[in-house]
């Protein structure tokens, strides 16, 4: 390694892209092409970048396996920078086992952290809390302990163990000090803000009252009966109900719980329900056999009886039944709070993180577009998504996951 090179590692090192860049941007050897791919990286120009660092594993080749990992590895980082989660996972855990092999253990613990962190933008809870489980972070760099820290306490927060992604959240300041790097520290103090934060609402009696993410822990274990509009199920404890694909169930059970401890009228339910105010003898004959599907599958939690008018939701127990709905009202909730970071996402990554389809997801973007939540940059294949951060609250009861919670 010469002198030039030296210099420039040790200026992305310390952060320093543009002197990095001084020293090696006339440069078309490999070594130099794979710096000047990562100082653009870190000014934010991801299309070049990935093409610096491909062009840097391909002058590496075959014969210089730890490089051309390197390379690998950077690349997926800028991917994943760029929302573009279509890669096949197995290149980067080639290249991990390949750093793993030959002593690398930092580089390999790299790529291992960015497999978590795309599959926590996945939604992948329990998979990246297995990947996390593998993971030592003894005698690695400070920058590396923290984002393993950070991606522990992700975890921790959107299975909502409050404590424990304070834990967590302590040790990543604590590395992030020692890296002195100030883009970690920032997004370390961040993500502890995040914990001061209203994450959602609890609705009772025509009264709304905001939450913190360990409010709603406690909410969770206190027994009582949650119809959860953030992810779209029913909690009693450990019992978790999911009905994110059942609409029609989830509206019941809402107006059902909104109206505890009294009943709601058949036309009500009708009309939350089926979105028609003209109800008729085939609407009832529907609501028999949906309240009669909801029956069964709250019958761990709930009995749903008739009433003269109607039908009422009563609790197993003493306990009372409390609506949970999201800081932020509408259908595109998961998809603003996925927009929320900052960061361009491609129609197609929205989609897969959702588990939706990209016309889907699509048509939601235009109504978004045309209330002035999000903006498109590019055109075709380039065009990507954003929207403003939203202020005063957490959005991480609303990204997707996988897992119920708990």
């Amino acid at each position: 390694m010469d002198s030039l090179i030296a210099a420039a590692a040790r200026a992305l090192v310390a952060g320093d892209a543009l002197g990095a860049l001084k020293r090696v941007a006339l440069r078309d050897d490999p070594p130099a092409l794979a710096l000047r791919g990562t100082a653009m990286a870190q000014l934010g120009e991801y299309p070049r970048a990935r093409e610096l660092l491909r062009r840097a594993a391909r002058g590496f080749g075959a014969r210089e396996e730890v490089a051309h990992a390197r390379c690998v590895v950077a690349e997926a980082e800028v991917a994943l920078a760029m929302r573009d989660l279509l890669g096949s996972p197995r290149t980067l855990a080639t290249a991990a086992a390949t750093l793993e092999t030959r002593a690398d253990r930092a580089n390999a613990l790299h790529a291992r952290l960015i497999l978590v962190r795309r599959l926590l933008l996945l939604g992948r809870l329990d998979e990246a809390a297995s990947v996390l489980s593998t993971l030592d972070t003894q005698g690695v760099p400070p920058s590396l302990q923290a984002i393993a820290e950070m991606a522990a306490a992700e975890v921790a927060l959107r299975s909502l163990r409050t404590a424990a992604a304070q834990a967590a959240l302590m040790r990543a300041l604590d590395a992030a000090e020692r890296a002195g790097v100030p883009a970690l520290l920032a997004e370390v103090t961040e993500v502890r803000a995040a914990l001061d934060r209203p994450a959602a609402r609890r609705v009772h009696a025509d009264h709304e009252y905001p939450l913190r993410l360990d409010e709603v822990e406690a909410l969770f274990a206190s027994g009582a009966l949650v119809v959860d509009a953030c992810r779209h199920g029913l909690r009693t404890g450990t019992i978790w109900r999911p009905l994110a694909r059942r609409p029609v169930l989830f509206a019941l059970a809402r107006a059902l719980a909104e109206a505890w401890p009294g009943d709601v009228s058949r036309d009500t339910l009708i009309a939350r329900a089926f979105h028609t105010r003209r109800p008729d003898e085939t609407h009832r004959a529907r609501l028999r056999v949906e309240i009669g599907r909801l029956r069964a599958l709250a019958a761990p939690l709930a009995h749903i009886e008739a009433t003269a008018r109607g039908f009422a939701l009563t609790p197993h127990g003493e306990h009372a039944v409390v609506v949970l709905v999201p800081p932020i009202d509408g259908d595109q909730a998961s998809l603003q709070a996925l927009l929320a970071d900052g960061t361009a996402w491609s129609t197609s990554a929205l989609a897969l993180a959702l588990g939706a389809s990209q016309r889907t997801v699509q048509r939601a973007l235009v109504e978004l577009e045309a209330e002035e939540k999000v903006r498109s940059i590019g055109r075709a294949r380039t065009q990507r998504w954003m929207a403003p951060p939203l202020a005063g609250f957490t959005t991480i009861l609303l990204l997707p996951a996988t897992l119920p919670l708990g």
